[in-house]
């Protein structure tokens, strides 16, 4: 009876090693389908620099994919401990790819958020800059006297 209960046991390990395989697979998946595509972070359409910055911002939110490449890390390193998959390094370098490619989403979306912080903020010095500016050097006098 021993060895048909390590026979059916090692059948179970079998099929759930395939299954979180699966998940790893499918999550993967998931937030690859989450990511922005490269139309939405190069095309825009707005009247002005902040109105690109948001949509470009919008674009890179990246929050979906993130999740699903939790579960997929939390899976991974899961079946990993156990030992159950037959080829971990392939599944390894996809989440590493993954998580590259997330890291540098979140880095631009970062990056944007700061600009557009920044844009109008300058435009703002720039503008009372040339009021002053402007005020400085209007003292009833043209430039032809």
């Amino acid at each position: 009876m021993s060895s048909q209960s390590t026979l059916a046991d090692d059948d179970l390990f079998g099929e759930a090693a395939a299954e979180m395989r699966e998940e790893v697979e499918s999550h993967l998946a998931d937030a690859r389908d989450q990511l922005p595509g490269p139309d939405a972070v190069w095309d825009a359409e707005a009247d002005n620099v902040l109105g690109v910055l948001n949509a470009l911002r919008s674009a890179l939110d990246g929050d979906d994919a993130q999740e699903h490449f939790r579960q997929a890390k939390k899976t991974f390193i899961v079946g990993q401990r156990a030992d159950a998959f037959d080829d971990p390094d392939s599944l390894e370098a996809e989440i590493e790819a993954v998580e590259t490619l997330l890291s540098s989403i979140a880095e631009a979306e970062e990056l944007v958020g700061d600009l557009t912080g920044t844009v109008p903020e300058l435009r703002n010095q720039l503008q009372e800059a040339t009021e002053a500016g402007e005020a400085d050097g209007d003292d009833g006098t043209s430039d032809d006297e």
